[in-house]
C-alpha cells in the first residue's frame, strides 16, 4: 500500500472520540490562522427548522418533566465501573469442635481465636464487608463428594467418643467430633457465599476464614484433618450456578492439596496449581502425585501444576519466583474467570508442621500477583497453619492486601535458593509441551560465564519481620499544569509531540472520573540546585560522548534560559545544535515546570502524603543527556526525581527506574551507570542500533560502570509489533526477578506510551490492559511506592486511555481483563534471553536451569500407603511422570516456508493452508484495502508459525484450552492471517522535507525503500504488508450521496494542484492531496471536521476520528465508482 500518509499524519495529530470538534493545536497557532480548527461551520436554519423547533417547545409540562427524569436515570458513563470491597465470612460456630482425645491436637478452635484477635486488633473486622455463613446443601456437597460418604459423615452426629475415634482412625491423620459435620457444611457454605457475593458484584474478593480445612478430603474419603474438599465443592458451583467456564485453584498450603488434585486432574476447565513441601516424597502425603510430573491426565494433562519443595527453610523468594516463572505466565494464557486460594499459612516462619522460612509480607506479595488474574475476582479460603502468631499474621497480611493496602517491603528477599531453582525447572520442563507461553522458558547455563552456585549453608530462621501497614489520607497523587502546554514547535503544527498530549489525557482522566479520586497537587519549577543533581559536570564517570561536549551542565541550564529572549530565526539554530529538538520561547519553563512537577511528586510520596502517582508533565525528559537536550528532551525528570528522593530520605534510597517507552532512556542510562543505587531497566525498541536514539548504547551487552555493573538493564527489541504477551514475559522472566532481589524502596516509571497501539512512532502493540497489568505487577514492590512519569507517547488516544488504565490501577482497581493473547514472538524472546544471558552473572535470580527430563525417585522408607486414590484411566498413569522433551514443538518465530508449515500441520487442520496462499492471491487485496501479507519476517503471524506435532506413539498430550483439537495450540492458524498496522517509517524517504526527515531519525531512523514495501525488491523472497481495517465505524453516516458527476481518480488537489497521492473527502467530495506531498487534505479535516476520505492511489478509505482504516458496505459504492474510474471494471467482490 502506497498511500498511508493518512494514517501517518492522523497518527500525530489525533482528535478526540468523545469531543471530535475540539481544538487540536495550539491557541496561539489557531489565532494567526484566524480559524478555529476543527469547527463546522453553520448556515442559517431553515423554516422547516424554525418550526419544528416551536413544536418542541409545546411539549406538555409533565411529558417534559418525564423525559428529564428517564434521562437522569440513564448510566450515561459507558466505562465499567470498578468494583470494591472484600467480604469477610468469620462464623464463632466454627470453633464448635475439637479432638475429643488429644488435647494438643494442632487443628484446634484457637487457630480462629487467634486470627479474630490480630483482625480486631488491627481494625480488619470493621472495613471488611461480612457475609453470615450458611451450611453447604448435599446436592452442593454432591457436586465433588459421593452421596454414600456424605451421608457417612452425617451420622457422625449421633456417634459417642469411641465410634468416633474408631472411625477416625480408619483415614490417616484425622479425628471427629460430633459437630465435626455441621462445621464442615458451614465452612464449604461460607465460601460458597462469598462465591455468590463476587461473581454477583457484590463485593470485589473475599475471605473465608473457616475450619476445618478441606484440600486433602477426596470423593469419599477423610484426610489430613479434612471432611468436605472446600474449594473444590466452591470451583464446581460456580461453574454450574454461575456459569463460570475457567477456574484457578492456587494452593499454597506446605502440604499438597491431593483431595484437590485427584478430583480435577482430568478436568481442562480447572487448572490446579500447588506449591508444597515434599522432600522426595518424604513429606506428608507421601505421594509420588505430589510431584512436578504429575501433570494430569487424559483432557487434562497439563492442567496440574505441582512445584515440589525438596528442603525445608523456603523463604518469600523462592514463592514469589515459582509464581512468577510458572503460575502468571501459564494463567494468563489460561485465562480464568475465577481465583480460588486454599489458603494455608503453614509455610510461615516458626510453623511446627511447614518448617518453612517464608512471611506473612511474603504472603501478601503473593495474594497481590493474583488480584491481576480474572478481573480481580479472588476468593481465599483458610486451610492449613499451626503456630497461632504466624497464622494470625499471614491471614492478616492477606486481607491487608485484598482491602488494598499496600503490600509490605520483603526484608530480605535475595534470589530464590539452588533447590527451589531446582524445583521450577523440573515443573517448567514437565509443563512445556502443554502451554505456549512456557516453550522457551529455561536457558541452559554455560559454565564459562556463570558462577557455579554455592550450596547454601544450613538454615538460619531470619528475625521475625514487624509488620507495619501505612496509614494514608490519599492512595494516587496527580500533578498537571496546563502551563506546560506553552512548549510547542513554531514551525510544523503536527510536530508528534504537541501540547495536546498532555490535555487530552486529563480531559480523558475527568471524563471518567479519575481525578475526583486522586489527590491533585500543585506543580512547581524545579530550582536550579536540583537541576544540578542531574545536569553538573563530574556527576559520574563521563562517557566519550560526554568528554566530547565543550560546555559544563551550569553552562547548558543558562544556555536553555537564554531562549526565553530569543526570535524565531536563533531559536530554530539553536534547537537545530542537538538532535530531535525544537525550542519556543516557553520551553524552558516548561521543562523547568515538569521536572519540578515530578519531584513534588516525590515529596508527596514519601512524606506519606500519598502512596502512588502520576505525573502528566511534558516535555518528555529520559533522552535528556546531563549537558545536552535530545529527543524532544531537556531536562531528564526520571533522573533530577531520583537524586531528589535520595535528598530528602537523607541516604542512598535504592531506586529502580523502569523505562518503557519506546524508545531508549538514553540520558537516564548515562547519569546512573556507575550506581548501584539506581537500577535502571529499559525496554525498547533498539533494531540492531537503527531505533532512535541509534548506536549501542541501547543495547543488552550495556551493563553500566563500576561499580553500577549489573544495574543497568537493557531489553533490546528488535523489530516492531512487540505487543502484551512479550512485555510481560519480559516481566516474568527479567524484570520483576531482578527487582525483588534489587528490593527496591521506591520505584519510578519513564511511562512512554509510544509502544502502544496506534503509536506512529512506535510500530507496537501493547494494549492500555497490557499497561495495566505492568503497573499492578510493579505495584508490589517499594511498598506500594510508585510513581509514573508521562515520557513519550503520539497517538493521542493511545496515551490518554493508556494512563487511564494504569491511573485505575494505581487507584487500587484490578486490572482489566486481557483478551486471548497469542504467545511471546520469538524475537522477542530472544532479546529477553539475551539480556538473561548478559545480567545471569549479576543476578541469581535470573539462573532458572533446563534439568535433564529424569523423575527423582523418592526413597520408599516408611511411607504412607493409605487410600490412595486411583485414576480414572490406569492406562495414561504409566506415562504421566515423563513429560518427554520434544513432545510438542510450538512456533516461537522460527523463519519457515509455506511448505514446512504444511508438512507440520495435522490432517484436521491442513484445509487452512489454503489460508495462507491467499497472501498471494488479489482477492486478499480487495479485502485489505490493497495490502498484502508479511511473508518474511522471522514473527510475521502468517506462513511462520509452526504447528504442534505430536512425536509420541501414544495419546498425545492435549490442548490446554478446552475443546480444542489434540495437538493444536489455544491459537489457530486463521487467527494468524490478523496482520500488522505500516508506521510512518514505511514512507518513501524521497518525499520527506528535512524537518520530517529530522523526525523520521527520532521515530525510528531508518526507513524501507518502496519497492521493498511494495514487493519488488531485490531480495529473494519480497516482504509484504497488510493494514486490517475496522468493520464498521460510527461515522459512516458522514457519507455523503455520490455527486451526479461521479468520480474523477485523476483530478488534481484543488489547493496546489498537485497529482500524487490525493484524496477525495467523501462529505463534501473535494480532493485534497496527502500527507507527504503538501497536507491539504489534513487541513481540509481540521477545517471542516469532515471525518472519511478515500484514496484515488489504492482505494482506502481512512477515518480521522476513529484513527483506523475502515472497510464497510456503506463504502462499497464510492469505492466500486473509483475503481471503475481508475480500471475500467467493477471492483472484485471478496466471496
Amino acid at each position: 500500500m502506497t498511500s498511508t500518509g493518512q494514517d501517518s499524519t492522523t497518527n500525530r495529530q489525533r482528535r478526540s472520540r468523545h469531543n471530535p470538534h475540539s481544538p487540536s493545536h495550539n491557541s496561539s497557532v489557531i489565532s494567526k490562522r484566524g480559524v478555529k480548527k476543527g469547527a463546522v461551520p453553520r448556515s442559517s436554519p431553515s423554516l422547516a427548522e424554525v418550526k419544528k423547533k416551536g413544536r418542541m417547545k409545546k411539549l406538555s409540562q409533565a411529558a417534559e418533566q418525564d423525559l428529564i427524569m428517564g434521562l437522569q436515570e440513564l448510566d450515561l458513563n459507558l466505562e465499567p465501573k470498578a468494583l470494591s470491597g472484600t467480604g469477610l465470612v468469620f462464623e464463632e460456630q466454627l470453633n464448635e469442635f475439637h479432638c475429643l482425645w488429644d488435647d494438643s491436637f494442632p487443628e484446634c478452635p484457637e487457630r480462629l481465636h487467634a486470627i479474630k484477635e490480630q483482625l480486631t486488633q488491627e481494625g480488619l473486622l470493621d472495613r471488611c464487608i461480612s457475609f453470615q455463613a450458611r451450611s453447604a446443601k448435599k446436592e452442593e456437597l454432591m457436586l465433588v463428594h459421593s452421596l454414600e460418604y456424605i451421608d457417612l459423615m452425617e451420622t457422625t452426629q449421633y456417634m459417642n467418643e469411641a465410634e468416633l475415634r474408631i472411625l477416625a482412625n480408619t483415614y490417616d491423620s484425622v479425628y471427629l467430633h460430633p459437630n465435626s459435620y455441621t462445621c464442615a457444611c458451614l465452612a464449604s457454605g461460607s465460601v460458597l457465599r462469598l462465591v455468590d457475593a463476587v461473581l454477583g458484584a457484590k463485593v470485589r474478593n473475599g475471605m473465608a476464614v473457616i475450619r476445618p480445612p478441606g484440600h486433602h478430603a477426596q470423593h469419599n474419603l477423610m484426610d489430613g484433618y479434612c471432611m468436605f474438599n472446600h474449594v473444590a465443592v466452591a470451583a464446581r458451583y460456580a461453574q454450574q450456578k454461575h456459569d463460570i467456564q475457567r477456574v484457578l485453584i492456587v494452593d499454597w498450603d506446605v502440604h499438597h492439596g491431593q483431595g484437590t488434585q485427584f478430583t480435577f486432574d482430568q478436568d481442562p476447565s480447572v487448572l490446579y496449581f500447588s506449591i508444597h513441601r515434599y522432600e522426595h516424597g518424604q513429606f506428608w502425603p507421601h505421594l509420588k502425585a505430589s510431584n512436578w510430573s504429575a501433570t494430569g491426565f487424559g483432557r487434562g494433562q497439563g492442567y496440574n501444576i505441582n512445584v515440589p519443595w525438596n528442603q525445608v527453610g523456603m523463604r518469600d523468594a523462592d514463592y514469589i519466583a515459582a509464581f512468577l516463572r510458572i503460575l502468571l505466565p501459564v494463567a494468563l494464557e489460561f485465562q480464568p474467570q475465577l481465583v480460588l486460594v486454599a489458603a494455608g499459612y503453614d509455610a510461615l516462619q516458626g510453623d511446627p508442621k511447614g518448617k518453612m522460612a517464608a512471611t506473612p509480607a511474603g504472603f501478601a506479595q503473593l495474594t497481590h500477583m493474583l488480584m491481576g488474574l480474572a478481573g480481580g475476582k479472588l476468593i481465599l479460603s483458610l486451610e492449613g497453619g499451626y503456630n497461632y502468631r504466624s497464622l494470625a499474621e499471614g491471614v492478616s497480611a492477606s486481607l491487608h492486601t485484598l482491602l488494598g493496602d499496600p503490600c509490605p517491603m520483603l526484608e530480605s528477599p535475595g534470589a530464590p535458593c539452588l533447590s527451589a531453582r531446582t524445583s521450577i525447572s523440573c515443573t517448567l520442563v514437565a509443563l512445556k509441551p502443554f502451554w505456549e507461553v512456557l516453550m522457551q522458558s529455561a536457558e541452559t547455563l554455560e559454565e564459562d560465564c556463570v558462577e557455579k552456585d554455592k550450596e547454601e549453608g544450613p538454615w538460619e530462621p531470619p528475625v521475625p519481620q514487624i509488620m507495619a501497614w501505612p496509614m494514608l489520607c490519599a492512595r494516587t497523587g496527580l500533578i498537571y499544569d496546563r502551563r506546560m502546554m506553552n512548549h510547542y514547535n513554531l514551525w510544523d503544527n503536527h510536530h508528534p509531540e504537541m501540547p495536546q498530549r498532555i490535555s487530552r489525557i486529563m480531559c480523558h482522566l475527568e471524563g471518567l472520573g479519575l481525578t475526583e479520586r486522586c489527590l491533585t497537587l500543585p506543580a512547581r519549577p524545579a530550582t536550579d540546585a536540583e537541576l544540578l543533581t542531574c545536569h553538573r559536570w563530574g556527576w559520574n564517570h563521563l562517557t566519550a560522548h560526554q568528554c566530547s561536549s565543550h560546555a559544563s551542565s551550569a553552562e547548558y541550564i543558562a544556555r536553555l534560559r537564554a531562549t526565553e529572549n530569543m526570535k524565531t530565526r536563533e531559536l530554530h539554530r539553536e534547537g537545530a545544535n542537538f538532535d530531535s529538538i525544537y525550542i519556543c520561547p516557553s520551553t524552558f519553563t516548561c521543562a523547568q515546570l515538569a521536572t519540578g512537577a515530578v519531584c513534588r511528586l516525590v515529596e508527596a510520596v514519601l512524606a506519606g502524603e500519598v502512596l502512588n502517582g502520576t505525573a502528566v508533565v511534558r516535555p518528555p525528559g529520559h533522552h535528556a543527556e546531563w549537558d545536552a537536550a535530545c529527543g524532544f528532551c531537556f531536562f531528564n525528570s526520571v533522573a533530577v526525581a531520583a537524586r531528589h528522593a535520595q535528598a530528602i530520605s537523607g541516604h542512598a534510597l535504592r531506586i529502580l527506574i523502569v523505562d518503557w517507552d519506546i524508545h531508549h532512556g538514553n540520558g537516564t542510562q548515562h547519569i546512573f551507570e556507575d550506581d548501584p543505587s539506581v537500577l535502571y531497566m529499559s525496554l525498547h525498541r533498539y533494531d540492531h542500533g537503527t531505533f532512535f536514539p541509534m548506536g549501542n548504547e541501547g543495547a543488552s551487552s550495556q551493563i553500566g560502570q563500576a561499580p553500577g555493573v549489573g544495574f543497568t538493564v537493557n531489553v533490546a527489541w528488535n523489530g516492531p509489533r512487540m505487543g502484551d504477551p512479550d512485555y510481560l514475559a519480559a516481566w516474568h522472566r527479567l524484570v520483576l526477578p531482578i527487582a525483588y532481589e534489587f528490593n527496591p524502596e521506591l520505584v519510578l516509571v519513564s511511562a512512554g506510551f509510544d509502544a502502544a497501539q496506534g503509536d506512529p512512532l512506535g510500530g507496537c502493540q501493547v494494549s492500555p490492559e497490557g499497561y495495566a497489568h505492568l503497573t499492578h505487577l510493579l505495584m508490589g514492590l517499594a511498598n506500594g511506592r510508585i510513581i509514573l512519569i508521562l515520557e513519550g507517547g503520539y497517538n493521542l488516544t493511545s496515551i490518554s486511555e493508556s494512563m487511564a488504565a494504569c491511573t485505575r490501577t494505581l487507584l487500587g482497581d484490578p486490572p482489566p481483563l486481557l483478551g486471548p493473547l497469542r504467545p511471546p514472538l520469538s524475537g522477542a524472546l530472544a532479546s529477553i534471553s539475551e539480556t538473561v544471558h548478559v545480567h545471569r552473572r549479576y543476578w541469581r535470580s535470573l539462573r532458572i536451569r533446563k534439568v535433564e527430563d529424569k523423575e527423582e525417585e523418592p526413597s520408599n522408607s516408611g511411607l504412607v500407603t493409605k487410600k490412595e486414590p486411583q485414576p480414572a484411566n490406569p492406562g495414561s498413569a504409566k506415562g504421566m511422570a515423563r513429560p518427554e522433551e520434544n513432545i510438542l514443538e510450538a512456533g516461537m518465530g522460527k523463519a519457515t516456508s509455506a511448505s514446512p508449515v504444511e508438512e507440520s500441520i495435522p490432517g484436521q487442520a491442513k484445509s487452512e493452508i489454503a489460508t495462507v496462499e491467499l497472501a498471494k492471491d488479489k482477492s486478499l487485496e480487495v479485502a485489505t484495502g490493497g495490502a498484502m501479507l508479511d511473508q518474511t519476517t522471522s514473527e510475521g503471524p502468517v506462513g511462520h508459525t509452526k504447528l504442534a506435532s505430536c512425536t509420541d506413539s501414544q495419546t498425545p498430550p492435549s490442548s490446554p484450552v478446552q475443546g480444542t483439537t489434540p495437538y493444536i495450540f489455544p491459537r489457530n492458524l486463521i487467527e494468524s492471517l490478523r496482520t500488522l498496522e505500516l508506521s510512518n517509517k514505511t514512507q518513501a524517504p524521497d518525499s520527506q522535507t528535512p524537518e520530517e526527515k529530522l523526525l523520521g531519525e527520532a521515530a525510528g531512523g531508518q526507513d524501507l525503500d518502496d519497492s521493498k514495501l511494495m514487493g519488488f525488491g531485490d531480495t529473494d523472497e519480497a516482504t509484504f504488508y497488510a493494514v486490517t481495517p475496522l468493520p464498521w465505524c460510527p461515522h459512516l453516516t458522514a457519507v455523503c450521496p455520490i455527486p451526479a458527476a461521479g468520480l474523477d481518480v485523476t483530478q488534481p488537489c484543488q489547493d496546489c494542484g498537485s497529482l500524487q497521492e490525493n484524496w477525495v473527502c467523501l462529505s463534501c467530495y473535494q480532493v485534497c492531496c496527502g500527507r507527504y506531498i503538501n497536507a491539504h487534505m489534513i487541513q481540509h479535516h481540521e477545517d471542516l471536521g469532515h471525518p472519511l476520505v478515500l484514496s484515488f492511489v489504492d482505494l482506502s478509505t481512512w477515518c480521522y476520528h476513529c484513527q483506523a482504516y475502515v472497510h464497510h458496505q456503506a463504502l462499497l459504492d464510492v469505492k466500486n465508482l473509483a475503481h471503475q474510474n481508475k480500471f475500467g471494471e467493477d471492483m472484485p467482490r471478496p466471496h
